[in-house]
This record gives structure tokens, sequence and C-alpha cells, in this order.
């Protein structure tokens, strides 16, 4: 079929060399790192998709801003720049910058949960994951069950099972100290939320009584799904369809690094400024970041922040975005490889279990599928499986995740068409030899959490 690419709403200034090792050299490296993608040194990958925080191409606008950043320690410019961009976006009457999204969830999360407490999200990736149970809590996945077939073609496959949540609000009442709604959602591939569906579960929420945290990464790829598929707000703007949906929430926790297109940087909102919890946040804001008009940021890191909101949320270039995510699923919809359908917004999540279909969820499949990437055109990218998942923290027994997932995460405004075909390629190479990979990995060492960031592996023979 023929496939159309999105050109891009702007032009390159600046570049940075980039170079392809040779298959043995690959080989070397990926041994050297314990078959860990992470252990990697950036200049060994030709083709960097391991994530899209922070790695994004930042316009000519944002760095001229980070030269008339005000490094105040307290009170600076550029925080009331932040400050006034994040109202104008979110309708949220406090703001607070911190480094990036792990921050906003330490401060936040253990002011909400704690022991014999529970947390209910449509997905939680793996640091919120990690924040709810260091801080005594236990997290419970509530995805629509669409979401767990990669094949079925459905929109909105990102929501929460309205169903499953009452059902738990019921049966626990209280003791669900926070809902978390992650907009788009990771986990599920990148899968949106629509607007419906975030009425219906704050709507739930208040009815019990929880309060409802937006996991709002990537708010503004969510956003353009909505205006896309959703047939009420097709004429509504970005800006005014990011309002409405956080609307449906009582604070917001945000990696900046996605979808406001900077380095470094993340945000925590409360919508009502009256509620205790801002004094209880810009104490442990105080205690863990710094002080809470900085939060861990320069002053012109505050300043780049401020300006990409506002690019992050161009129409022109969220066309763009997604169309970059449509063209590599249509390759790949070309070769028969499966990926979890339709494409989401930040990247393509290449269902390894179709792949390996004799690799077991206990060796990894879609680790396994990451190394052979690796090895196969020095692309990096990163297992959203089992291995991603962990241990069950009370029994210490691997989790059988919902999914195998490779992900493709594509970086902002940084690669091009030829860099996409390389990537279908690649994946197609893969396939063709598929069944020459007989096993997968074993562990031979893990920290106690968040163990793919560490972890030592080696193949199974």
């Amino acid at each position: 079929m023929a496939i159309k690419y999105i050109p891009e709403p702007f032009r390159i200034k600046m570049v940075e060399p980039i170079k392809m090792l040779t298959r043995q050299e690959r080989e070397q490296k990926i041994k050297e790192a314990k078959y860990n993608l992470f252990n990697l040194r950036g200049e060994d990958c030709y083709i960097d998709l391991l994530t899209d925080s922070g790695t994004n191409a930042m316009s000519d606008q944002m760095w001229a801003g980070i030269m008339g950043g005000d490094e105040a320690y307290a009170g600076s410019r550029s925080y009331y720049k932040l400050e006034d961009a994040g109202k104008d976006i979110f309708g949220y009457d406090y703001i607070q910058p911190v480094h990036q999204g792990r921050a906003a969830e330490k401060v936040l999360l253990p002011l909400l949960l704690g022991e014999g407490k529970l947390s209910v999200s449509n997905m939680f990736f793996d640091t919120t994951r990690a924040h709810v149970i260091l801080s005594g809590a236990r997290p419970i996945d509530c995805v629509v069950p669409e979401a767990k077939d990669p094949s079925k073609r459905a929109p909105f496959k990102g929501n929460m099972d309205l169903a499953k949540l009452e059902s738990l609000l019921k049966e626990h009442g209280r003791r669900i100290g926070l809902v978390v709604m992650t907009i788009t959602n990771n986990s599920a591939g990148g899968q949106p939320v629509s607007m419906k569906n975030m009425r219906e579960t704050y709507a739930l929420c208040q009815k019990y009584g929880v309060p409802l945290n937006i996991d709002a990464a990537r708010y503004a790829e969510n956003a353009y799904f909505v205006k896309r598929d959703e047939p009420e707000y097709k004429d509504a703007s970005i800006k005014d369809i990011i309002r409405e949906m956080f609307s449906y929430g009582d604070t917001f926790t945000m990696s900046a690094k996605k979808d406001t297109i900077v380095n470094i940087g993340g945000m925590l909102g409360v919508r009502d400024s009256a509620s205790p919890l801002v004094i209880q946040i810009k104490a442990n804001c105080i205690n863990y970041e710094g002080f809470y008009t900085y939060g861990g940021l320069a002053g012109r890191d505050l300043e780049a922040l401020a300006i990409g909101l506002y690019e992050g949320i161009e129409e022109s270039y969220l066309r763009y975005r997604i169309g970059q995510m449509e063209y590599l699923a249509a390759r790949l919809d070309d070769a028969g490889i499966a990926y979890q359908s339709p494409v989401g917004g930040h990247g393509v999540f290449v269902d390894a279990a179709q792949m390996f279909p004799h690799i077991p969820y206990n060796e990894f499949p879609a680790q396994t599928l990451c190394i052979e990437l690796y090895k196969e055109a020095g692309i990096r990218t990163c297992d959203i499986g089992s291995y991603m998942l962990g241990n069950d923290p009370d029994t210490g027994r691997q989790l059988h995740a919902d999914f195998e997932f490779s992900r493709l995460a594509i970086p902002r405004r940084v690669y091009t068409q030829a860099h996409l075909d390389l990537m279908a390629d690649a994946l197609i190479e893969v396939k063709k030899r598929s069944q020459e990979v007989k096993r997968g990995y074993r562990i031979t060492w893990e920290p106690p959490i968040l163990r793919h960031f560490q972890a030592s592996l080696e193949p199974i023979k």
C-alpha cells in the first residue's frame, strides 16, 4: 500500500553526528552491557529509541529562552512565566515545578498513600508503580479489556475499565487512597484516553470520595487523539480539550521531558489552591527538590519549559508527530509485524510474543527482541513486558505481564523518514530469522525495585 509521510513542520538548523558500529562490534557491546540496553553507551547506538523522555530536539526559541533564564534562587522571573503558562493551559490554581516526573510522584504520592492503601490506574508505568510500592501501598491496573488484545483495532484502548473501577471502589472503600489516570496510557502502548472516559472516571471518584491524579506526561498527544476521534471535539482547539480534560482531575503529575519537548523538567499541579495539599507539596518540594519556586531546576530550564508548553500543543506539530507513528506502523502492517494497534502517540509497541511465540514470558521475549534489534541495526529500544514488570513485591515471584512489547519510543523532532525506514527494515530482518532465536534470557543479578534499569542478564543456551 502507498504510505504517506507527513512533512516536518520545521527545518533543521543544527545536526549531531551519529555512527553505525559493525555487527561484530554491536554483539560485543551488548555482551559487555550484560544484555541490558540501559548499560550501553549512547554513542554506541545508531538510532536511540530507548525513551522519548528528555531526548527531544528543542527549538531555536527554547534555546534563546535558556539564555534569558532568571537564576534567582527564590521568586525567579522564569518561575512566574512557567506558572502563568501552566495556569493558562491546564486551568489549575497551583503549579509546582520539579526536576522530572518521578520527582513529582515522590513529592505527591506519599501524601495520599501509605501502608495498607491501594491505588488504581488505567495502567501504571514503571516509576509510578514503584512510588506507589515505596509509599507502602499496592498498585492495581484497571485498563479496558480490549487493550489486552494488541491485534484488535479499537479507539481509546487506554481507557479505564469503569465497571472494574466501581467494583474496586465498592469493595475497598477508603482503602483506595488515589486513582491515577495515565494520558496517554504508556504501558498499554501509548494508547489514548477518551474525554468521555475521563469524565466518567472522575464522576466515580467523586461519588466514592477518592481523589484523581492525572499522570500527564503525554497530555498533548492524548488531546490530539480526542480531537481526531471523538466527533464532538473535532472543531475544538487542542488547548480547550486540555482544559476540559484536566477539569476532571484534582491533581496532576507530569514529566515535562515528553510532550513539553524539553530535556529536563517536570510539574505538579493542584486544581484548587485552597487545598491543604498545597502546603504539604511545598514542604516536600523544599525537602526533596529545592525551594518551591525552582523545584530542582535552573532558571534557564524553567524558561525553556514555559516556552515548550505552548510548542507542544501546536496542532501542526502534533499532526506530524502522530503521523510519524502511523507511517512506521503502516510499514509494519505491510510486513505482517504485529504491534499494539492502532498505533499510539509516542512510539510503536511491537508485539514480541507474536515475533517469538516459542519464548515464554519468564525468558523475556520483549527484551530478546530489543537485543536482536540492537544487533541487527544498532537500534536501542526498551522492554515493556514481564522483564520490566518485575517481581511481586510480597511473594518475590516473577509477574506475568499482560503484554510483551518492545517499545520503539520516537524522540520528538529528531529522526527523519529515512531513519523510520531503517527501523522498519531492521524489524523485517529480525522477523525473517525469528525461529533461529531459540531461547530468551535469564537474570543473573537484579535490584529489588525498578530492576530493568540495572539488572544483568545472560542468554539461555
